[in-house]
């Protein structure tokens, strides 16, 4: 059973899916109005989600003309289980604070920091605020 809000804070289940080591795909829309989604790594800050990416790529230069997104979390733990945040995002971070975060996300996946030599241009933190949520398979909201 799915449960849908349009409240601007983040439901409980997204900040535990977001906190967790759970993969998310993000999905933003190309200059034709086609849509691009990118499996990444998400965090919180207990008020939006966060993903972490570079100047370059094109996640990012396609928020830049829209900052409408889709970041949909998926439970590792039990495939079947989500949360989708339809929502937009509201600020950018970068330099050394986007650069730590990479890291921080890295040792939360992998256990070290991000390597460096990866780094192809500048990082940048998306903070993207929640518009509508839909959780699905928590036993929290069933």
């Amino acid at each position: 059973m799915a449960t849908s809000t349009n409240a601007p804070e983040l439901h409980p289940v997204t900040l535990e899916m977001a906190r967790g080591k759970n993969y998310a795909a993000i999905t933003t829309m190309m200059p034709g109005g086609l849509p691009q989604t990118h499996q990444v790594w998400v965090g919180t800050d207990g008020e939006h989600l966060l993903v972490n990416t570079e100047v370059h790529r094109q996640k990012f230069l396609n928020i830049q003309r829209d900052p409408r997104v889709t970041l949909n979390i998926r439970d590792e733990d039990d495939p079947y289980a989500y949360a989708e945040v339809r929502g937009e995002v509201v600020d950018t971070v970068r330099g050394a604070e986007a650069r730590d975060h990479i890291d921080e996300l890295c040792r939360k996946y992998h256990g070290n920091p991000y390597p460096p030599d990866d780094i192809k241009t500048e990082r940048v933190i998306l903070r993207i605020a929640p518009r509508r949520q839909t959780i699905l398979g928590s036993d929290e909201v069933e």
